[in-house]
Parts: C-alpha cells; sequence; structure tokens
C-alpha cells in the first residue's frame, strides 16, 4: 500500500498523487463491498427459493445451468433473471410524474447500499470507521421509505398510493422499536461506533456477546428489521391478494428490480447489524482453538447467514398478519418493552461494582 502511494507521489506529484491514491482506494473498497453484495443479493434470492421448495417438498429452481455443467443445475438461476429484467422494457403511465417516478427506485437502493460504509466485517475491514457509526446507519436506513413514498405518489395509481400509505407507516412504526432496541446497545457499549461494540463483546466465549443481557432486544430488533424490510408475515405493502402488489404495481422491468434489490439488500443488512450488535460479529463462539483458526469474517458470515435463513423459514412457516395486527404488535408490545428494558438497565447500571460481581452481570457490565 506504501509503495502504491509512493508511485502515485512520483507521476502526479505529492499533494495530487495522495489525493488520487485516497480516491483510488476509497472507489476499490467501494466496489469491494458492493460487487459481493449484490452477488449476495442475487443468489440469496435463489437460496430463498430452494429452501422453501425444499420445505414445501419442491424441487425449486433446477434447470439453468452454467456451460451445461449438470450439477449447476439452477445456480444460473438468478442470473439469468437479471439478464430477463434488464430486457424488459420499463413503462412510465402517462399520468405520472417521469422525474419521480424514475427517482423513486433510486432513493430506495441508494440508502441500502450507502449504509454498507461503517459496517465492519472484521477488526481491519471496513471503508469508514466513524465515531457516529450506528447514528449514520440510523439516518441512512431511515431515507428507504422516502423513495417508496414517491415512487408510489408519483404512480397516479390509487392502489399504489394505498400500499406507500401502508409502509410508510408500517416503517415509521417499527422504526420506533429499532430504535429504543439501539439505545440498550449504546448504553451497553457507550459507544456509536460499531467496531467498539464488537470489541466491547469480548471475553472469551459467546456468553460475553449482548444477546443474552438484551435478548428481549435482540428478538425486537430481529423482528422489527423484518417488519422493516416488508417480508413476511409483514409483507401487506406488497400483498397481492389485498391490494394489487402496493406501490410498484406500476414499475416493470429494472426499475422494478431494483425495489427488490433494496428489499434483500436491507435484508443482508439487517442480519449483519443484529450479528455485529447482539452476537458479537467477527468474534468466534469461544476463544480457543480450532475457533480461533478461523476468520473473523466467516465467523460474522455464519451468523449472518443463520440469520437469513431465518428471515426466509419465517415466510415459510408464518401466515400473513392483519394490518391492525401489524400495528398493535409495533405500537402496544415492542415500544413498551424497549422502553421499560431501557429503564430496567439504567437501574442495572447505577448498581455498584461490589453488587455487580456477586452476579454474573460483570461479563457485560465492567
Amino acid at each position: 500500500m506504501e509503495y502504491a502511494e509512493q508511485l502515485f507521489g512520483q507521476f502526479f506529484g505529492a499533494e495530487w498523487g495522495l489525493m488520487l491514491f485516497s480516491l483510488t482506494k476509497n472507489l476499490a473498497l467501494i466496489f469491494a463491498i458492493v460487487i459481493p453484495l449484490l452477488l449476495g443479493v442475487a443468489y440469496l434470492t435463489f437460496a430463498e427459493r430452494k429452501i422453501i421448495a425444499s420445505m414445501q417438498i419442491r424441487v425449486g429452481p433446477n434447470r439453468v445451468t452454467f456451460f451445461g455443467i449438470p450439477w449447476l443445475g439452477g445456480w444460473g438461476q438468478p442470473i439469468a433473471d437479471a439478464v430477463k429484467a434488464m430486457m424488459k422494457e420499463i413503462i412510465v403511465p402517462n399520468g405520472a410524474n417521469k422525474v419521480l417516478f424514475i427517482l423513486g427506485p433510486i432513493l430506495t437502493i441508494a440508502p441500502a447500499l450507502a449504509a454498507w460504509a461503517v459496517v465492519p466485517f472484521s477488526p481491519e475491514m471496513v471503508l469508514a470507521d466513524i465515531n457516529a457509526g450506528l447514528l449514520y446507519i440510523l439516518a441512512m436506513t431511515s431515507m428507504g421509505v422516502y423513495g417508496v413514498i414517491i415512487a408510489g405518489w408519483a404512480s397516479n395509481s390509487k392502489y399504489a398510493f394505498l400500499g406507500t400509505m401502508r409502509t410508510a407507516a408500517q416503517v415509521v412504526s417499527y422504526e420506533l422499536a429499532m430504535g429504543f432496541a439501539l439505545v440498550c446497545v449504546l448504553m451497553m457499549s457507550q459507544s456509536l461506533n460499531l467496531g467498539d461494540i464488537v470489541r466491547g463483546q469480548e471475553g472469551g466465549s459467546l456468553l460475553n456477546w449482548y444477546w443474552i443481557p438484551l435478548f428481549p432486544m435482540f428478538v425486537v430488533y430481529f423482528i422489527s428489521g423484518v417488519a422493516e424490510t416488508n417480508r413476511a408475515p409483514f409483507d401487506v405493502a406488497e400483498g397481492e391478494s389485498e391490494i394489487v402488489a402496493g406501490f410498484h404495481v406500476e414499475y416493470s422491468g429494472m426499475a422494478f428490480t431494483v425495489f427488490f434489490l433494496a428489499e434483500y439488500s436491507n435484508m443482508i443488512l439487517v442480519a449483519t447489524l443484529s450479528s455485529l450488535l447482539f452476537l458479537g460479529g467477527w468474534l468466534p463462539p469461544l476463544d480457543m482453538a480450532p475457533f480461533t483458526l478461523i476468520p473473523g469474517f466467516i465467523w460474522l458470515l455464519l451468523k449472518v447467514a443463520f440469520l437469513l435463513f431465518c428471515f426466509l423459514w419465517f415466510r415459510a412457516t408464518f401466515p400473513r398478519y392483519r394490518y391492525d395486527q401489524i400495528m398493535r404488535l409495533g405500537w402496544k408490545v415492542f415500544i413498551p418493552i424497549t422502553i421499560v428494558w431501557i429503564v430496567i438497565l439504567g437501574g442495572v447500571m447505577q448498581l455498584p461494582s461490589s453488587l455487580l460481581n456477586m452476579f454474573p452481570l460483570n461479563l457485560w457490565f465492567h
């Protein structure tokens, strides 16, 4: 890295060389995050179809392959779906606001990708290691709903607008519960930096992770994440039998596909944040061999894969909630639970260290 920086300095001068080197480095890191993320989104759709097919005793995608290799049957399906989406025409309704109609999907996918800038994949693998990382993610993820609102309004369709209103109300309701759950993590770690939050869970085993003292908050955060991403059983915004596919009913081609890229990208983001905040991130379950021989990035990937499997499991298991049930769960159950747990956690943190040491609480409260 230092040699590359010196080469830039020799060719472009000290000041310009440093600036161009920093720009090139950041672009390379952005591509190193975005390209695997998009591939992960593509093959998450494939995994969803195969896993749910297995649960329902079906086969799932098994035809599209690479170069005719038989044992890769089905693995080419996400690529085929992407090519098909790119070949389709984007139809803009006559009465739609054309600028906002195109801007809606962009405003949905951009925050979903921008939030990954502060996500640490290991102690040294992070694009921007900022102190207010958790606040930045809250700001970015809150922006996604504006894309949905603009898309539904700009379509000039009553069905799309109805789906937009339902989505906006649902997202706002569960963002409050998610925010209060994150306040508990902030109180435990005393930091907004995601790397510091993971390092605060170090201690030798999975018993030091925050999922034990904050188990109700972990459940609330993860279920709220399912609702935030409009996944089953909270997919009333896209309930085909109820409101004709919701806010994106007028979209086609790649404009339609971008909404699903944002949805699956947000699924991966929620699973990653849940792993970092409650499940120790890149930390191994036991700080001893052979667990420590596996790179931290692999441990984070395994935790994310398990939580994504839960996303798919929920879809195959639970029926869709009624809209009033969704609102009741968010406002009358999750928000009171989070507020009560904040009060309890604040009281425990005020206990003298002698009392903390008498109980296993000294595992998490130092």
